[in-house]
Formats: C-alpha cells, structure tokens, sequence
C-alpha cells in the first residue's frame, strides 16, 4: 500500500516513482479506501464543484452572515477590480475575492469544502481558481491539485494540528495557504521539492498568526485572514518556483508551528477572549 507518515518520505516516494505529489497521493487514496482511480477522481471532481459553487456564487449573489459581521465583500473586490484602479493584478485580485466568497458563504449556512477548516475552506479554492482562470487549466489538472493539496493537510493533521483552539489561526489559515502553495507550485510545473519548499515558507511567514474571532463566529476576521492566506500562498510559490530554496525542511516547520501554537495564550485560541474579539469596539458584538 501507498503511504506517508511525513514529508519526508513523501518526497522520497515521488522520487523514486518518478511521480508529482498529487499522483503519489492519489494512489494513496485509492489503496485506503480499495476504489479505482476513476471512482477517487470523480470524488474530487465532486469537491471541486462545490467549491467552484461557494466562490462563484456570492460575487452575483451576495448574503448576509448569520452573525451579521460580513456579507457582499466578494461582490465588492469583484466590481472594483473592474474599475482598473486594482493594485493587486488578476491572480491574487481575483484569488482574495474568491476566498472572502467561501467565507460568506460558509457563514450563512452554505454549503463549503472544509479545506482543511471552515474557518480557513476560502484560501485553497481562491488560489487555485485564480490560477485557473488566468491560464485557462484544465478541471483534470484541478483535481490532481485538490490530491495535491489534500497531501499537506493530511500531514499537518496527522503530525501537527489543523484546529485554531489548539494552535491558533497558523494552524488554520496558515495549513490552508501552505495546502494552496504547494499545489500551486505543481500546477505551475514546478516539481515536489518546491512544492513543500512553497508550503513551508508559508507556516514560516505566518508563524504565531492568533485566532481571536469576534463574537465568537467564523467570520470576522476570519474572512479577511482567508484574503491574506491567499496572498501568502502565492508569495510563498512564486519564491519557489523562482528556485529559492527553504532553508527549514516542511516537516520540521510544521513541528515549529505545532510547537508555537502550543504556547500561544488560550485566549488567543478560538475563545473570543483576546485579541480583535477583546478590542472594545467588538466587545459590543459579543452575546
């Protein structure tokens, strides 16, 4: 059977096979779970849908979070990229309209892919998208890029955490850009080293991120750190693909940020306690 316990091993498989990291991880999928590659595909393309759904969606149609702390961003990004004053170009201009989406959707009660959390389901499908749309991908090599994506956040999951109550919003927004950049990275040719080279600059850059959302939902700041995840994750590709290295292994990085969020203060970890939630300004939002 096909597997992984760390990166590590990961990139020693796609060596000696010869293979892109969503094709080790595809294999893998298919051995646990004794389906054919057709059947695991068309499980992704599934996954793929709903997530071309969540962030289409809102730009037409906006709605309000059940909360009322977001709602229309999406449609707002989208119009004012259309005034040709965007300072943020096509790819990161659309990828944070598209993850602000998600997020509006998931906090009205829509229907989101939890990549890996709800909190943080925007970053993935806003880069990737983005990517898609500007050089006209193909939905086949999208899937291979959500297996791609998946491969990261199964490792952070299985030797870290992927939960903002016990490692903050680094283990959160932070895992979804490093699932992002690395995925982007393989669709832009780039190969599995810089793939996980792409995925641990992005736990780096965003080491120590707190979660402290208001009123205690997912949606403030949530949504915004979802737009700044997406930046993130192309930063941390474009330097990877540009051939600079990362000095820090993935997985010794992702024990770094297991290691921070550990430390972190619990009421800098989803209790609503400290941070933006604690600022007297949003204080007035809290029930």
């Amino acid at each position: 059977m096909t597997n992984f316990k760390n990166a590590e091993e990961l990139l020693k498989l796609c060596n000696q096979n010869h293979q892109k990291i969503s094709q080790v991880m595809k294999q893998r999928e298919c051995d646990l779970l004794e389906v054919s590659m057709e059947q695991i595909s068309s499980r992704m393309k599934q996954v793929l849908e709903i997530m071309k759904q969540s962030a289409f969606t809102p730009i037409k149609s906006p709605t309000k979070s059940m909360g009322g702390l977001i709602g229309g961003e999406a449609q707002k990004l989208n119009a004012f990229q259309k005034t040709g004053k965007s300072i943020c170009g096509h790819v990161l201009g659309h990828g944070i309209t598209y993850a602000m989406a998600v997020l509006e959707v998931n906090a009205s009660m829509g229907v989101i892919v939890a990549a890996p959390t709800a909190g943080s389901a925007g970053i993935v499908p806003g880069v990737l998208l983005a990517l898609q749309q500007e050089y006209s991908i193909s939905d086949e090599r999208m899937v291979d890029a959500l297996f791609h994506a998946g491969a990261i956040g199964y490792l952070a999951m299985s030797n870290a955490t992927v939960a903002g109550a016990v490692g903050g919003c680094q283990a959160e927004v932070g895992v979804a850009a490093a699932m992002a950049a690395a995925a982007a990275v393989e669709l832009m040719d780039g190969n599995p080293e810089q793939s996980l080279d792409a995925a641990s600059t992005v736990l780096m850059n965003m080491l120590g991120l707190v979660c402290d959302p208001v009123g205690g939902l997912v949606e403030y700041p949530c949504q915004n750190r979802n737009a700044a995840g997406v930046a993130n994750g192309l930063i941390a590709a474009e330097l990877a693909l540009s051939g600079i290295h990362q000095l820090i292994p993935f997985d010794d990085m992702l024990n770094t940020m297991y290691q921070v969020g550990r430390r972190i203060p619990y009421e800098l970890r989803e209790t609503a306690l400290g941070g933006c939630a604690a600022s007297p300004f949003a204080c007035q939002f809290c029930h």
